[in-house]
């Protein structure tokens, strides 16, 4: 939700000019993601729930896959990177409100073949500006990954994710001005967020306790559905 939260923010007050608005939002969003994901990570790796064996097999392609985007996303047009952005937030949407379960014999995939599976979610988990959890989770279940484990397992994955792909966003050269930037990323935005989310976060844990996971779901589905119709709106 990060990432269409900023475009909208930024476009609303013009901080950003219209070429440059989703790509600021994508690279400060992965920036946010590296601190608010890692304290996830930590609880999850000392609660014992990641797999190990999707960790080993998934993360080095997946620092591979994550710098690409940073490289290749200033340098795509940016109609199609909206266009992509409000696509994969309806993919994501229709995923939350299918009652899909994967067929029982699937087993982790060998190494060449996740490696595949890691540079792929990487760069497409950093053009979006997410840490890679709505990609992961239903491959890791597609998987026979259990549920919480899938979950962890992404948690983890996350951090080096968005950690080299905001790297990779960063490393590029932008002209000086009245507001703060590290390359692509608005380092004035970073702060805020990271703190909102540190603050607002056992809320949202108190309140997804009492509402039925399904529910849960659906409400998340549609968030996704008016953000990718505010994007593509905007083409």
């Amino acid at each position: 939700m990060i990432v269409p939260a900023l475009a909208l923010y930024f476009a609303e007050l013009n901080r950003h000019g219209p070429e440059n608005t989703l790509i600021v939002a994508v690279a400060t969003s992965l920036a946010c993601i590296v601190f608010t994901t890692a304290s996830a990570a930590i609880t999850q790796v000392r609660a014992g729930r990641v797999n190990a064996l999707a960790v080993r097999r998934l993360l080095p392609a997946l620092v591979i896959g994550s710098p690409l985007a940073g490289y290749l996303a200033p340098l795509l047009p940016m109609a199609f990177l909206k266009t992509f952005f409000g696509l994969f937030l309806l993919a994501v949407a229709a995923v939350m409100f299918l009652q899909w379960k994967p067929a029982p014999h699937r087993q982790l995939p060998g190494t060449g073949l996740a490696s595949v599976i890691g540079a792929a979610v990487g760069c497409v988990s950093a053009l979006v500006g997410i840490a890679g959890g709505n990609i992961l989770v239903p491959t890791l279940t597609y998987f026979n990954v259990a549920p919480h484990q899938a979950t962890a397992t992404a948690s983890v994955l996350g951090v080096p994710l968005a950690l080299f792909g905001a790297l990779s966003y960063g490393f590029w050269d932008q002209p000086t001005d009245a507001i703060v930037m590290l390359g692509w990323i608005d380092l004035e935005a970073v702060l805020p967020i990271i703190a909102g989310a540190i603050i607002a976060a056992p809320v949202g844990v108190r309140f997804a306790q009492r509402v039925p996971a399904t529910m849960l779901k659906r409400l998340f589905a549609l968030m996704l559905l008016l953000a990718a119709a505010r994007m593509l709106s905007s083409l």
